[in-house]
């Protein structure tokens, strides 16, 4: 049996003959084809008996089967034959096996209307979906027009009100100005008043007090010089009584001695009573002249205090001069003083005229700028909704087409199904006109298939176009309908010897959308349309999203052990020790996002309590974080720009020392303020100045302060609360530790597990060894030391490492060798215990202004080389990252650690260190050299890999990476 291909290839009719042919091959038919003057069989059924099936839109007519064959290039004659005996039950058989067929046909038929009927309500629902999201669109336009027109009136009214308020502002401003300078006047007036009345008060009252120490000087004068005069006269009186009495007893005498004489009475007794007369009347004239001699004294000085009190009183009225001259100075000053001010308000009132105006012009292109805005928006939205119209209706023309195009082809496939009817059940002879209608119906493909050298079957196998890119199959797909699939290979028709009418299944369906879109056709510009639009919603929506969302990341998890953090972390020291000078922590703040983004992942912050001297490092109340660095509440604003950016917020706590409040009854300052008031108890017995009566001290001495006592139970859990409250509340993240030997390693362990912290650096500072003034080579002595503290706190906290910064301050000037010992491994505590070393090459007492051990500046970069590409954890300092230029070599050699994946705990092994230069491999990605060393990775034996330059900085530093 053959089979008819039709045009679309969608459909395939049985035919069914008996073929006669003259062939040996069994009469096998290689090529088909309609052409004029066929061989006619006789359909069984009469013309009398035409059989009209009427299904749906189906409608079957029988008609003649006419069927050529060519073969060999012999064409047969056409002629009419009696089929008898076996051939007639041989068409019998064939009739009802078509029968059979057309059962089937008519059931897959029914199937196929099914699957239209579907096909068409659900085109139908997606029309009235395209209809509903139109009419939704449109009520969405409605809506934002309304709210335009709303905000336009707002913002109208907001514009008229904000007009009025800059109308009231000005009229305020005049009153105000107006007002200033009445009370300007009046204040000058009142104070000049009450200056005037002050000074001539004043003036009034020196003359007062003038004329009242005039008038008492000299009424002391007046009484003294009387009381003298009066003593004298009263003295005088006395000295006149006694000499009369004296005279009356020298008469007396004289009577008695004559009366002696003439009585014969002895001239002896009598000359001796004369003369002890004479010696008291000499004494009471020496007693009368010393009294003279004392009121002229008195005199004298009240004649000195009178003089003294003239001078006082010329003092007076000469500043009573002055004050005067003052008086009219002042009264000047203050004139010139109101001029000022009142040129002072005019230019303030021009200012707030010229501010005013500014404001409002501000105000004014703001709102113009805001209308333009929404007005952009609102033409944005009516694109964007034409646009959503332009696609809703291509969608629906397409949707049209394709409906159309579905119609077509059913009813060409109608009317092939007719014409397969009618050459079945036909049994008159076919005439030229009706070859030339199934000629025209078939689109003249049957014909086509005779040609066998032509590109036709190419054309008919592989459909007209070759299938579009995944990308814009996947883009059309949305918007285009689907349609039948694509037509079947031609071969498999011809090499098959029957096959059923298989119509598609609705998830095999072909689109016509698949094709290639060429130039010119309208689905290029839906696309395009289609494109553009997604274009602007992504846009859209990541605008959106950087506006209204933040970005998250997760932030790496941190080990178990304090002391080592995430093994990766790079510190930086946030300040210098001039940094209290400024508002720091508001300084800092800012500055987290560009840590960040060269790499920083903890910042280490200046002490945070009120300290003694400003730099933080002598404290007193430890609860109180209003700092010389900046208050409390800016402190919390830092920390948290710094978490936002997941940065780690390293807190500088002083736990050896602090300062006293008050002093002890005996002047010792060792009584503790604030909410840790700690008495003398707290402090350790064996320190000198400060009369502790604690226990002896675990650690060195530290003068300048009390040294407290960790021993002490109470100590400790004051400090373990303090350093909680600093974690929650302040939420800091870990601590550097300051003057850590002034105490046992033990109590540090106990403060690190009761606080939890994620990174905790000691300072551990000790003294390298050296001899006759050079740095000895070997200090493992030195580094010793500090390990052992680092095991004294159980390994839970870093510390600084003190002597790789000492050793690379004669390393780097062409003495390499330093930097390996005698087991091979690099000298300081990193040699021993990388991922507990905290390397560094300066800090806040060693650069700075203080230079105590200052870093040689010329090597600072062969310096930050050296730490950032080996174990340990790194710190940078301030000063060197913003100060000194060194930012780009910083964040470059930060990211060459971070791409090779060095960590505290890389290896490191040295090849080659003398006085040219010095190569190690750290880890296995990352080799470094320092020096003017003529080295690459070619030439060590040892290495395995292809390695790359990385940094190139000359004879400074090199830096491989593997590839």
């Amino acid at each position: 049996m053959g089979f008819i291909s039709s045009p679309a290839g969608a459909l395939w009719i049985p035919l069914h003959c008996t073929v006669v042919s003259s062939s040996n091959d069994g009469g096998c038919i290689r090529n088909l084809g309609i052409r004029p003057r066929h061989v006619i069989f006789r359909s069984p059924y009469s013309s009398s008996c035409r059989k009209y099936l009427h299904t749906g839109n189906w409608f079957w007519r029988s008609r003649t089967h006419v069927v050529s064959s060519k073969g060999n290039g012999n064409e047969y004659s056409s002629r009419n034959e009696v089929f008898e005996g076996d051939e007639l039950m041989a068409a019998r058989k064939a009739l009802s096996e078509a029968k059979v067929r057309q059962e089937v046909l008519e059931k897959e038929r029914d199937q196929l209307l099914e699957e239209l009927v579907r096909l068409e309500s659900r085109n139908q629902e997606y029309v009235a979906s395209i209809l509903h999201e139109k009419d939704v669109a449109i009520s969405e336009l409605e809506s934002a027009k309304s709210l335009f027109h709303q905000k336009l009136q707002e913002s109208i009214e907001q514009r008229f009100s904000l007009e009025s308020k800059l109308v009231l502002a000005k009229q305020d401003a005049v009153e105000l100005a107006v007002q200033v300078e009445k009370l300007a006047e009046n204040t000058f007036h009142q104070v000049t008043s009450y200056i005037l009345d002050d000074a001539q008060q004043r003036v009034s009252a020196a003359e007062t007090s003038a004329a009242e120490a005039a008038y008492q000087i000299e009424e002391k004068i007046r009484n003294a010089t009387e009381g003298a005069i009066l003593s004298v006269i009263e003295q005088s009186k006395d000295a006149i009584a006694k000499a009369l009495d004296m005279a009356e007893r020298a008469g007396e005498h004289a009577t008695t001695s004559a009366a002696a004489s003439i009585d014969d009475i002895n001239p002896v007794d009598m000359i001796s009573s004369v003369q002890s007369e004479n010696i008291e009347l000499h004494s009471a004239v020496n007693d009368l002249e010393s009294q003279l001699l004392l009121a002229k004294s008195e005199f004298d000085r009240l004649k000195l205090e009178l003089q003294q009190a003239h001078s006082q009183a010329n003092a007076a009225e000469l500043r009573a001069h002055d004050a005067e001259k003052a008086l009219v100075e002042f009264q000047e000053s203050s004139r010139k003083k109101s001029l000022e001010q009142e040129e002072e308000i005019r230019l303030f009132l021009e200012k707030m005229r010229k501010d005013a105006e500014q404001r409002e012009k501000a105000v004014s292109e703001s709102l113009k700028a805001e209308l333009e805005s929404i007005k952009a928006a609102i033409e944005a939205a009516q694109e964007t909704t034409r646009s959503k119209d332009i696609v809703y209706a291509r969608s629906c023309q397409a949707l049209q087409r394709s409906i159309r195009a579905s119609e077509s082809a059913l009813k060409v496939w109608r009317q092939r199904a007719e014409m397969a009817e009618s050459l079945l059940l036909n049994d008159g002879p076919q005439s030229e006109e009706d070859e030339d209608v199934i000629y025209t119906v078939n689109g003249g493909r049957i014909d086509l298939l005779a040609d066998d050298d032509s590109q036709k079957w190419k054309l008919l196998s592989d459909g007209p176009r070759r299938e579009v890119p995944q990308w814009m199959a996947r883009r059309i797909w949305a918007i285009r309908p689907k349609f039948p699939p694509r037509k079947v290979d031609i071969t498999e028709a011809l090499e098959s010897n029957f096959r059923s009418l298989e119509l598609p299944k609705l998830d095999e369906v072909w689109s016509i959308a698949q094709e290639k879109p060429r130039e010119g056709d309208v689905l290029i510009e839906h696309v395009i349309e289609k494109e553009t639009i997604e274009k602007k919603r992504k846009a859209l929506e990541r605008a959106l999203k950087r506006k209204t969302t933040k970005w998250e990341s997760t932030p790496e998890k941190a080990k178990s052990e304090p002391g080592t953090g995430t093994g990766r972390e790079i510190v930086f020291q946030g300040f210098n020790w001039e940094s209290w000078r400024r508002q720091w922590y508001l300084e800092l703040a800012p500055k987290a996002a560009d840590l960040s983004q060269s790499g920083i992942t903890a910042v280490w912050f200046p002490p945070p309590t009120e300290s003694v001297a400003p730099q933080g490092y002598m404290p007193s109340d430890l609860y109180n974080l209003n700092s010389a660095y900046g208050s409390m509440e800016e402190l919390k604003h830092c920390i948290e720009e710094l978490h936002a950016h997941d940065i780690l917020a390293l807190g500088d706590v002083v736990l050896n020392h602090r300062c006293a409040k008050k002093q002890s009854p005996n002047g010792v300052w060792n009584i503790f303020g604030g909410k840790l008031a700690w008495g003398p108890e707290a402090i350790v017995c064996d320190d000198p100045n400060f009369q502790g009566c604690g226990n002896p001290s675990s650690g060195d001495i530290f003068h300048a302060a009390p040294n407290i006592d960790h021993s002490q139970e109470f100590v400790r859990s004051d400090i373990k609360e303090w350093l909680n409250w600093l974690r929650s509340d302040i939420r800091f993240d870990g601590w550097r530790l300051d003057f850590v030997r002034g105490f046992s390693g033990t109590y540090v362990k106990e403060y690190i597990e009761a606080s939890n912290p994620a990174f905790a650096i000691g300072e551990y500072w000790d003294s390298l060894a050296y001899e006759n003034g050079n740095l000895c080579y070997n200090q493992d002595a030195h580094r010793q030391r500090i390990v052992n503290w680092i095991n004294a706190t159980g390994g839970t906290s870093s510390a600084f490492d003190v002597t790789t910064k000492g050793i690379l301050h004669s390393a780097l000037h062409n003495e390499y060798w330093r930097l390996i010992d005698p087991q091979g491994k690099p000298p300081g505590v990193m040699g021993w215990w990388p991922s507990r070393a905290v390397t560094f090459l300066e800090n806040h007492d060693t650069g700075s202004t203080q230079g105590h051990w200052p870093f040689p500046r010329e090597k600072l970069a062969q310096g930050y080389a050296y730490i950032l590409t080996h174990p340990g954890t790194p710190v940078i300092f301030y000063d060197h990252f913003y100060d000194f230029g060194l930012r780009d070599i910083i964040t470059e050699l930060i990211e060459t650690r971070k791409q090779a994946g060095v960590n505290c705990r890389s290896s490191v092994t040295i090849y080659h260190a003398n006085n040219e230069g010095y190569v190690a491999r750290i880890g296995d990605t990352l080799i470094t050299k320092l020096g003017h060393f003529d080295w690459n990775p070619s030439k060590e034996n040892q290495l395995e890999g292809s390695w790359q330059k990385f940094v190139d900085k000359g004879s400074d530093y090199q830096v491989w990476t593997r590839q």
